[in-house]
């Protein structure tokens, strides 16, 4: 059986079949009725069509003549062996639950039209459905065919549609009794009779919805409503109308369920909020939240301090190890750091190796809480990780300021506690509170940089010279190229004030390309005055990221007629530890070209002898800390003289300042030696006039 129809009405009806249905509800002895009954029963002579349904198992029990003519059937046994579940829409199937629940919650009757289809022919009905409890106790029902339904095709496919329909549609009269619901609507309710004002659960939506509705006639709005499977969210519509039944005014309310939609809206919402790598917050939750805070404390007159985390060295072990360890890693300290914190205090992941607290007064000293609290995080994040084999120790740098004395809002707090981070750094001490001097020097760094930029594009770099001399001789063997900034405010800027602050932005290419023809042509130059010096220049692990170095350098050659084999590029341990295969390619070609290689400040990194062996590295300089330490040489000066000397690597000491030193230096059989001793960093000038006597002479 498959059948559409729309309930009429839902007034209590007594029809003609009423004293039979009673009658075999209860009998006088106990028993419920049997379908036997009702073969005797007045039934049997009706000429309307009247007919048992067990709705459970979707088949007809009994039925008398004129049902048989109706479902086209030529005995009733036929007709019982149908299976009228197989072809009912789902949408029917739920209908016929609805009624079976109303039939045992009510001694209630419903007229509704339906479409029946025996043998494939539509015919459409008014039926009247009455509950009627089965001999094994489980609610049937009797149906009555009171009549063929005349109406139109149009009228009869909106029934139908209505029927169908996952839409929720409900008329309510003005005070809130539900005067129909489609089966969508009733599927949503646990009574039939469930009013309009328990239906949205927030009370003030419910009174807008009023609002709107005096107003306009009208009203529209997404509300979470009171449902038979809990809490859902309904975008929900309600007009003013007529009832066509009493003529009453009356409203008319659709309801569409978007819960799957607003949790599917939550769900992103709350990874937008995320750090996809390790489940902390990210920075647009610390814009949101945290600002939030703010204002709640600004409110009731509380104190915070926001501390910015940043891990020392991390990108050396992302370098040396690798992405999925320093991942792994950063996972790891995310779980201390949260663990740590109290249940009031906020953190989030800003990206990379940065993580940002939010500290919320709780006793009135928000000093005291906060310095307790980095004691804690620094020993915590401070401890060994053990990643598989590995074990490491990274220290957190911290940057702090105070909410409201140092900003009122979550971007001011972020900068102020960023400045203090880079104060922490720059003196090494792990801890930076902020102060307003932070914001001039800030100022003044900006400042800095437009002008270092102005700088390149004027050329307003020179090379001073350091000579390089053999250790038991004395000999002038070279030079190293020194660069520094002729700054026409400031005079002449050493290295060490912009070097820094180019390789952060990214001009150290530019200024490391120029130092490099520069001292190029000052070779070709002194070659051409018999001077045979070899000059040493510095490249920058930042040069070594981009992709045309080596052209440029293979152009600072043709251009200039250089010899690369009076040319000693210098780069860093952190270049050789974190090379990839375009790094070690570069290196190659480099040395092809006729390029010496030297490592600079070996020893003050992760130094490891395998790239020793593995790229053609020709010369060791040793740091300056490793001579003219406090308490005299150092004895792993001693170990790196030693170890070259088994490679047959020539090795340079750098900041040689006394005779002791370079006493000792000579006793170990080191090469070369540069410092003070001889002479600082000369204009190519005063490097001739001053000391290429000490090359003896020319040729």
């Amino acid at each position: 059986m498959d059948a559409a129809f729309f309930p009429v009405h839902q007034d209590l009806m007594l029809s003609a079949l009423a004293p039979s249905r009673h009658a075999g509800a209860t009998r006088g002895d106990g028993e419920a009725s049997t379908t036997a009954d009702m073969e005797t029963s007045p039934l049997q002579r009706l000429r309307t069509p009247v007919w048992l349904y067990d709705i459970d198992h979707g088949r007809i029990l009994w039925a008398n003549p004129a049902a048989l003519g109706l479902w086209c059937s030529d005995t009733l046994e036929e007709l019982c062996q149908r299976d009228m579940a197989r072809e009912m829409s789902p949408t029917i199937s739920q209908r016929l639950r609805q009624l079976q629940q109303d039939f045992r919650l009510h001694d209630r009757s419903s007229t509704e039209l339906w479409t029946l289809y025996p043998r494939g022919t539509p015919r459409t009905v008014d039926i009247v459905c009455t509950g009627w409890r089965l001999p094994d106790g489980r609610m049937g029902m009797l149906c009555e065919a009171v009549g063929e339904s005349m109406t139109d095709a149009v009228t009869l496919r909106s029934a139908e549609a209505m029927v169908h329909t996952p839409a929720m549609v409900t008329l309510y009269s003005v005070r809130g009794r539900a005067l129909y619901r489609n089966p969508a609507a009733r599927a949503t309710v646990d009574h039939p009779e469930a009013g309009a004002r328990s239906r949205v659960l927030d009370r003030r939506e419910l009174r807008q919805l009023i609002e709107q509705l005096r107003r306009n006639g009208q009203a529209r709005s997404t509300v979470q409503v009171s449902t038979s499977l809990g809490p859902r969210w309904h975008d929900i519509s309600v007009r003013l109308c007529r009832d066509p039944v009493e003529g009453r005014q009356v409203f008319l309310v659709s309801e569409i369920d978007i819960t799957e939609l607003k949790q599917a809206e939550a769900r992103a919402h709350w990874l937008a909020m995320r750090d996809t790598l390790t489940g902390l917050p990210n920075r647009s939750f610390v814009s949101r939240d945290f600002q939030q805070r703010l204002d709640g404390l600004h409110a009731s007159g509380g104190e915070a301090a926001l501390i910015f985390i940043d891990l020392d060295r991390f990108k050396a072990v992302n370098d040396s190890l690798g992405h999925d360890i320093g991942d792994r890693l950063l996972v790891e300290i995310a779980q201390r750091l949260y663990a740590t914190l109290e249940t009031d205090d906020l953190v989030a992941r800003l990206g990379g190796d940065e993580f940002l607290v939010l500290v919320s007064d709780r006793d009135g000293d928000i000093e005291r809480r906060t310095r307790q609290l980095v004691r804690r995080l620094q020993a915590e994040l401070g401890r060994t990780v053990v990643i598989g084999r590995l074990q490491m120790q990274v220290t957190p740098s911290m940057g702090i300021c105070r909410f409201p004395r140092d900003g009122h809002d979550i971007e001011a707090l972020m900068r102020n506690a960023d400045l203090a981070l880079y104060r922490a750094k720059a003196q090494g001490n792990g801890v930076g509170w902020f102060t307003p001097e932070l914001v001039r020097q800030a100022r003044d760094r900006v400042q800095l940089e437009q002008d270092l930029r102005i700088a390149v594009e004027r050329h307003q770099f020179e090379v001073h010279y350091q000579p390089r001399l053999h250790v038991g001789s004395g000999r002038l063997l070279g030079a190293e190229a020194l660069v520094r900034w002729r700054h026409p405010r400031r005079g002449l800027v050493q290295p060490d004030v912009f070097i820094g602050l180019s390789e952060e932005n990214g001009l150290i290419r530019a200024i490391g390309a120029m130092v490099l023809e520069k001292a190029a042509r000052q070779q070709v130059l002194w070659q051409a005055q018999g001077r045979t010096l070899r000059i040493s220049v510095n490249l920058s692990p930042r040069q070594f990221s981009d992709p045309a170095l080596v052209d440029t350098i293979a152009r600072i050659v043709r251009d200039t007629g250089c010899d690369p084999q009076q040319i000693e590029l210098e780069i860093t341990e952190s270049v050789m530890l974190g090379q990839d295969d375009s790094t070690t390619l570069a290196i190659r070609q480099l040395a092809a070209m006729g390029f010496r290689l030297a490592i600079d400040d070996f020893g003050t990194g992760y130094s490891n002898l395998a790239y020793l062996q593995r790229c053609p590295i020709s010369t060791l300089k040793i740091d300056r800390s490793f001579i003219a330490g406090e308490r005299g040489v150092s004895p792993l000066a001693l170990l790196v003289l030693t170890m070259c000397r088994m490679l047959g690597i020539e090795t340079v000491a750098e900041g040689v300042e006394t005779e002791a030193q370079l006493d000792w230096l000579r006793a170990q059989d080191c090469d070369e030696y540069q410092g003070h001793l001889c002479s600082p960093a000369l204009p190519a000038d005063q490097f001739e006039r001053r000391m290429l006597e000490l090359a003896g002479p020319a040729g």
